[in-house]
């Protein structure tokens, strides 16, 4: 008995674990995660309000699974990890409120067991904060509530680096080696490739532990053998479906997507084309604060001979974000939550050896001053940066809404069809499937839409002055709301 506890204790050391962590004790709940993970959640429902309808790649997700409208057009990049995730909802119920409080109390809850994991590997003080740095990042609000896979991929890598870590010093800890497996499950069961990334650098320490490796390597496959299974079923091939998904994503290459992030950081949901201004820099200090913060606290870490619990977040988070800096040419803030996950605990160490580091005194007194003053000016910063954003974002789902009940009053009802412009979120609205004929979405063909015409109601949509495939030019033309609708005359006013 004494040998095994000597090896942990061992084990504990070696990775900069106290030798009094070898034994960590586990309290049944922990009220300042606890604190943290309610308050985010209930910032989320006061903040990003309930009502707030669904964005365009939620309607795909939700399509899926919805018994409100017919599934949209799945393309080669997502996985049905979302659709999956909220089918307890939408499966039944329509209502976007009450999938909205779903998924703000499932965010909270996963970011208080994803914190939780990481108890034994930092001080006690930097967990919470850690929490609320990346908790209150106007990006994690806006996406927590929402049907999106990037939240889910960021509290997965929190879950499993932690477990890893855990694992790693403390071999029966059975609970660990299922955290990994887990972890990297709903990683691969969101986003595959943003997974693969993640766990790069845990695949590199575990090449010498082959259990380690094996949890890994079949939670990945857990978690992607649906995506890679059809991949083979409906895209022709793992190959010709990573190559569709590279083509959509622009082309995987040499992109630098730095500034494109930065013009983002406003609240531009998604930048493509990326075009503008880079905010005020009010708006984006904290991120230029962000890997200097991070280096800080892992030095830190360093010098009390703690490396690794630190150095390892900060690693993935570094091979996380690589892609999306690097490897698209467009941006959205959302691609980078899994980077803001994991950076969060260095980054709190950071801040915490600021305000500890000093004598006491004058220099101290500044220290604290210095980091609660910018914490505020932080939290005002993504605060307004997010009312902008909802603001925006609600009046774009207005305007769908109400071209959904204008192509209502032309007949346009389910069992219906669009195209054309914005033709994906507007059918979910409508409660009508919806076919491309061009684009990354492409499902069909100007004849087949023709031919279709016959069989049911279908509306192609344009902007004013723009022209639809076809024989549709050739239909009646009404306006709905800010665009215009070429209804097909065979089946008009439900004949």
């Amino acid at each position: 008995m004494a040998d095994g506890s000597n090896a942990t204790t061992t084990g504990a050391r070696r990775i900069g674990l106290p030798p009094q962590a070898a034994r960590p004790r586990r309290p049944l709940a922990d009220p300042w995660l606890a604190g943290v993970a309610a308050a985010f959640t209930l910032a989320q429902l006061i903040l990003v309000r309930p009502g707030l309808g669904l964005g365009w790649d939620e309607t795909v997700y939700v399509s899926q699974v919805s018994g409100h409208a017919p599934a949209a057009f799945f393309s080669a990049p997502r996985a049905r990890g979302v659709p999956l995730l909220v089918a307890p909802i939408t499966s039944w119920s329509d209502s976007t409120a009450l999938l909205r409080v779903y998924l703000a109390v499932l965010s909270g809850s996963a970011l208080y067991f994803a914190l939780r994991v990481w108890r034994a590997h930092v001080m006690p003080r930097v967990l919470p904060l850690a929490g609320v740095l990346f908790a209150s990042l106007w990006v994690t609000l806006f996406y927590g509530p929402q049907a999106m896979p990037n939240y889910w991929v960021a509290v997965g890598a929190l879950a499993c680096v932690g477990c890893f870590l855990r694992a790693r010093a403390y071999t029966r800890d059975r609970a660990a080696w299922w955290g990994v497996f887990a972890g990297a499950a709903l990683m691969a069961w969101m986003r595959p490739m943003d997974a693969v990334y993640v766990v790069l650098p845990l695949l590199a320490l575990s090449l010498r532990r082959p259990r380690l490796l094996a949890a890994l390597v079949a939670g990945l496959l857990a978690g992607a053998g649906e995506w890679v299974i059809e991949a083979y079923v409906g895209y022709g091939g793992l190959a010709q479906r990573l190559s569709d998904a590279a083509r959509i994503q622009g082309g995987l290459g040499g992109h630098l997507a730095v500034v494109d992030q930065l013009r983002s950081l406003g609240g531009r949901t998604l930048c493509r084309p990326c075009a503008g201004s880079v905010p005020s820099p009010l708006v984006t200090l904290w991120w230029f604060a962000l890997p200097l913060l991070a280096v800080l606290g892992t030095v830190a870490a360093v010098r009390a001979r703690r490396a690794l619990p630190l150095l390892l977040p900060l690693a993935c988070a570094v091979t996380a974000a690589v892609p999306y800096l690097f490897f698209i040419g467009y941006a959205a803030p959302r691609f980078l939550l899994p980077a803001y996950a994991l950076l969060a605990l260095p980054v709190a160490h950071g801040l915490v050896y600021m305000v500890t580091a000093p004598a006491r005194g004058i220099a101290r007194t500044l220290a604290v001053s210095l980091v609660a003053a910018g914490l505020a000016g932080h939290l005002a910063v993504q605060y307004v940066v997010l009312e902008r954003t909802v603001h925006r974002s609600a009046a774009d789902r207005t305007d769908w809404s109400r071209t959904a009940a204008a192509l209502h009053s032309l007949g346009v009802r389910s069992p219906c069809l669009l195209s054309g412009y914005e033709a994906v979120p507007i059918a979910f609205y409508t409660g009508c499937g919806s076919a491309q004929t061009a684009g990354h979405d492409t499902s069909t063909t100007a004849a087949e839409l023709t031919r279709a015409a016959h069989r049911t109601p279908v509306a192609v949509l344009s902007p004013p002055g723009g022209r639809p495939p076809g024989d549709a030019r050739t239909w009646p033309v009404e306006r709905v709301g800010v665009l215009q609708a070429y209804v097909a005359p065979f089946v008009r006013w439900g004949r």
